[in-house]
């Protein structure tokens, strides 16, 4: 058995939720490294969707799904999350296991994030106002981190967090001439009903993957957001606060990089992006609303379209280093089934100079030119293909050069919203 990393190698919304279902078919058991309930991972299984934000993708498998030390939770998210999926008749509590290190999404952290987003005006990063970046930053801070296993001790918690309320009350009305303040009692009591329904599900997480990897179970290690969001490899600053790229596994679950085997990227076959950053092959036009529409491309979390384009393959090889990519998982290649031709971007023009790799200047990637080569469509459905062999030759082509162009070979292959719709070119693991 073996440990994966399924990663997304866009701006996010490849479909990662998808492709850890069909690996998490066989596995021991799910865990989520990092991010919090801004990621949105989506499962349709028949007439029945699962939305996930924070719980992973495994639960619709009803395997042990582990939400790691790396993530940043919002309790009340995530009991309303939990509440949804018993909706549809999974069971939930029992496989959910909830990392004591994992930091806490508190109601200032919220209302910091949308201050912040309305005071930088046009600069915004577009983010989606749920707290993620302030949580994030008091956990770096050292000073204002709250975290699962805090919660063990009211007293503590609320000693804590009076210090900390006082100071964010003063940046919210002093630096941002808010009027909201917020009230430490009243934070802790409402924590503290939320702890009396999660408490059993707050554990030492990283024994259970130890213990796991050491008794030899196949885990898969479910990555949110995606590599060009990345706060160190993505397009800075108009990124996440976490590490979605493979090596945050490691350091968001507490176990060494070489625990981990294999890392699958999951790549759309065209792009998509949400919120603030370069784009160089967004399409601005009607083609553009096409394939969002096509696509259904809206935020699962926030619902707000997403900017479309065709696919980078500069991005993909900049993903492929910054991951170590194995195989490449591509999804919604259906979509593409309505177009004559399929411009696919192998390279850059930059002030006159040709680039194969994305820049690492923001001002370069704004000004970024695409150089496309033109691969002619399939005019045909692929909805029904069940096998490589039956997706229509220009529609293989089109793989193999995205293979070609970023040197790591398909292993999988989705042509529509059914777990049903999936080609398994190769079995990459042992799961």
């Amino acid at each position: 058995m073996s440990s994966t990393v399924i990663i997304g190698t866009q701006w996010g919304d490849e479909g990662k939720g998808r492709v850890v279902d069909v690996y998490a078919a066989n596995a021991d058991m799910v865990v989520r490294y990092q991010g919090g309930d801004n990621a949105g991972h989506t499962v349709k299984i028949g007439d029945q969707k699962y939305a996930l934000h924070l719980i992973p993708s495994g639960i619709v498998r009803q395997k042990p799904s582990i939400l790691g030390n790396g993530m940043v939770i919002n309790p009340k998210s995530l009991l309303k999350e939990i509440g949804e999926l018993e909706a549809t008749g999974l069971t939930v509590r029992p496989h959910i296991f909830i990392s004591e290190d994992a930091h806490l999404i508190m109601p200032y952290h919220i209302a910091l994030d949308g201050a912040s987003e309305r005071a930088m005006g046009a600069g915004k990063i577009g983010t989606t106002l749920k707290g993620i970046g302030p949580a994030y930053t008091d956990k770096v801070s050292r000073t204002y981190g709250l975290r699962m296993g805090d919660l063990r001790d009211a007293d503590y918690f609320l000693e804590r967090l009076q210090r900390i309320v006082d100071d964010k009350n003063a940046m919210l009305t002093k630096l941002y001439g808010m009027d909201t303040t917020f009230d430490a009692r009243a934070i802790c009591d409402e924590y503290m009903g939320y702890y009396a329904e999660i408490k059993d599900m707050i554990c030492d997480t990283a024994e259970m993957v130890w213990q796991a990897r050491k008794h030899d179970r196949a885990i898969v290690f479910e990555g949110a957001n995606a590599t060009m969001l990345d706060v160190d490899h993505g397009t800075y600053p108009f990124v996440t606060c976490s590490t979605p790229t493979a090596g945050g596994a490691a350091v968001g679950t507490g176990i060494g990089p070489t625990a981990i085997d294999c890392v699958i990227g999951v790549v759309k076959a065209y792009t998509s992006r949400v919120g603030e950053g370069p784009f160089p092959t967004e399409l601005k036009n009607e083609v553009g609303d096409l394939i969002r529409e096509l696509g259904h491309e809206y935020g699962t979390t926030t619902g707000r379209p997403r900017r479309c384009g065709w696919l980078d393959i500069c991005v993909l090889r900049k993903a492929a280093r910054a991951n170590g990519l194995a195989y490449l998982a591509v999804t919604h290649l259906d979509i593409l089934d309505e177009f004559d031709e399929v411009p696919v971007c192998v390279a850059y023009d930059v002030d006159g100079r040709r680039t194969e790799t994305f820049p690492s200047s923001l001002r370069d990637a704004e000004k970024a030119v695409p150089i496309y080569e033109i691969m002619p469509g399939w005019k045909t459905s692929t909805n029904g293909c069940r096998s490589y062999d039956d997706l229509p030759a220009n529609a293989r082509h089109y793989l193999d050069r995205m293979a070609e162009l970023t040197g790591v070979p398909i292993c999988l292959v989705t042509v529509g919203n059914e777990r049903t719709q999936t080609i398994v070119i190769k079995e990459p693991v042992a799961l």
